[in-house]
This record gives structure tokens, sequence and C-alpha cells, in this order.
């Protein structure tokens, strides 16, 4: 593909509370045995991207480690290969990025030293499958500037105000764009995945570093949507964007839905992942289990129903986990109750505990305390 992939992973991000207080966001376990930045990584090597560079600044420690073997998502190669960049001290610079146009700037070399016409950026928290072939073939014929993938979520329940919204005209040219509105008007939302000429991206972005901007929505985005040839591609299929804690509980519980499960796992191209080799679940006598998504190396002892467990949980017996995400590691004892709740990480609870949220209020229990969202 004549094309160069840009994962940009953000910042700090509070929205998650406690679950990002060691780790990025984009770092964190979805549908059982993934990482979010696994779609991202996904759709562009099954795209045929051969070059990509994963941007990382806070808590990026787990983010790097699940990316140390690029093999998994077939950058091994001579030519290209995956390329991780964070913050460091040099002569010029000693800066952590200042927004999302600056981290491209602090690694302006990257597309400098490249040859490819077109960059493909993407946020690294972006839930879909998606084919940029398709949408390279649409910008060209549309002789665009920038191309933004957009979803019209006009019958989804999703809180609009978390995304940027974009205003079409009949060609489908975006004429306005407002970030993040207290009062959407509209419900055609921006996907965070934008191609853009090389050479164009270069100007574009260091005139904007010349005059102190940083932020690539609002100083290259809205100022130049009339300067430029901005375009919408809309995309038709399955779209998430982790942001808070709503939208990570229900990303995760939509692959509870085999249709979910077998657009992303079983059907061509496949979102890849870096293998864990767990053994088997094991489920030992009076488990019982419905509707749930079960990792490698979890032992079961209780109750599971309408619930995902991510690798290496112990369920103690007559516990009952519903309507629940279990993230890797944790430990839960005998007699508990867990309804909709996050349990993170490593957690211990002990024996006869209950922790009990609601679909409006999930609980997050992080290292045995439980915290109201």
């Amino acid at each position: 593909m004549r094309a160069i992939g840009v994962i940009l992973t953000g910042g700090k991000r509070e929205t998650l509370h406690e679950l990002t207080n060691n780790r990025a966001l984009d770092a964190m376990p979805i549908a059982g045995c993934y990482r979010v930045i696994d779609f991202s990584l996904s759709n562009m090597t099954n795209s045929g991207i051969k070059k990509v560079a994963v941007i990382t600044q806070y808590n990026s420690r787990p983010l790097i480690e699940h990316l140390s073997s690029s093999k998994w998502w077939d950058f091994g190669r001579k030519q290209g290969g995956l390329f991780i960049f964070g913050p460091y001290r040099s002569k010029d610079s000693s800066l952590w990025y200042r927004g999302t146009a600056d981290t491209i700037f602090q690694n302006l070399d990257f597309l400098k030293n490249s040859h490819e016409p077109y960059v493909i950026i993407s946020s690294g928290n972006v839930v879909c499958k998606i084919d940029y072939n398709k949408i390279l073939q649409y910008h060209v014929d549309k002789r665009a500037d920038i191309t933004i993938v957009c979803k019209d979520l006009k019958n989804e329940k999703k809180d609009l105000k978390r995304f940027g919204i974009v205003q079409l005209d009949n060609e489908n040219r975006i004429v306005d764009f407002e970030e993040k509105p207290l009062e959407p008007q509209g419900s055609i939302v921006s996907t965070g995945i934008y191609i853009v000429r090389r050479r164009l991206l270069i100007e574009l972005i260091e005139e904007i570093a010349k005059q102190e901007r940083y932020d690539f929505v609002n100083d290259i985005i809205f100022r130049y949507r009339k300067k430029k040839k901005i375009y919408a591609y809309m995309h038709d299929e399955y779209f998430n964007a982790i942001g808070n804690i709503d939208s990570y509980y229900s990303c995760n519980m939509d692959f509870l839905e085999h249709i979910n499960r077998d657009y992303f796992f079983k059907k061509f191209p496949y979102i890849s992942s870096k293998v864990q080799d767990e053994p088997p679940a094991k489920y030992n006598y009076g488990a019982i289990v419905s509707n749930s998504l079960i990792a490698g190396g979890c032992i079961l002892n209780g109750n599971a129903n309408n619930s995902i467990l991510f690798s290496k949980v112990f369920i103690g017996k007559n516990t009952s986990i519903t309507n629940s995400i279990i993230l890797d590691g944790a430990y839960i004892g005998n007699n508990c109750t867990i309804e909709n709740c996050i349990v993170d990480t490593n957690t211990f609870i002990s024996d006869g505990c209950i922790y009990s949220g609601s679909k409006e209020k999930i609980k997050i229990v992080v290292n045995r305390e439980s915290i109201y969202m």
C-alpha cells in the first residue's frame, strides 16, 4: 500500500479513573484476550501497510511490553516494520508532547525519511475493522487534501459529546467541525482516523508549530476546513471508541454477541494480538457458565453469567459473577457476589465479599477497594 501509518495513543486519560493509573488506555484489555490497540494495528497490517509508528507518552510501559514482538501483526520485516516513539530529551527538545499535532511534529523525521505518498493517522483507542485501501481510493477519487473516517451514530446509544461532530454538504465535504460539543448538532462523528498526503501533512505540521499550535483537530481540521478540501468517508460497520468507563464496559459487553465476535475474529481479515500461551480454562465441579467469554488460564468453581473473564482469573466456590468484567490475574474467593462491576488486574477479593453496581453506575473494584463512578 502507498501509505505509512501513525497510531496516536494519547496522553493521560483520567476518564477511566483507577483503571489507567498503571497502564495506557490503549493497553486496556478487551474482548477476553485482546488489547485496545490491537484493532488499530490489525487494520494497518490487514490493509497492507508495512511501516507503522506508534507514538506513546503516558504510562507507556505496559503498551510497549505488549508491542515488544511485532511479529504478531506481521511487522517483523526488513523493510518498514513497527516503530515505537515516546518523548525524549535532545539538543532541540526536552518537552513532553503538548498535543496531537505536537506528537507528530516531534517525530517529523519519521515522515520526512519515508517515501510513501500518503499517511494514515489513527487513534489507538478505536475499536473497528476497516480496509484503508478503500478509503485511500476514495481519497484519491475525491482529490481530497484530508479524508476523515466518519460514522453516523443516529441509531446508536452513544454519548455524542465525547466525539467531534461534523457537518457535511451533499458531496460529503466537511463544512463544519465541532470538537466535543456540549450540545451536539447532528449525529455524524469523526472516528479519529485520517488520510492525508505526506508532504501536505509535513507542511501543515511545520506551519502550525511556528505559531505554537499543537492540536491536530482544532489547529488543522477546524482551521483549514474551508481552505482545504476535507471529505468524510462514511464507515457503516461496527465502531466504538474507548474514552470512559461506560464506553469501555459497553464495548466489552458487545463482544458477548456472537455477531460481533464472528465479525472481528472469524471473518477474514482477522484482528490479531500477542499470544499469551495460557492453558485452557478449567471448569471444576459445580461451575456454571452462560453467555460469557472465559480466557485461558482461568479456574472456575462458581458461576459466570453474561461476563468476561480475562486470563488467569480464579473464581471460588459458590461465587456468582454477573454482568461483569474481571481483568487478568484477579482472585475472587468463595461465597462472593460480583454484579455490574469491573474488577481490575491482580485484584484480590476475599471470601464472602459483595460488590454490586448497576447498569447506570458500573462499580470499579481495585485492590479490594470499590469506587463508584
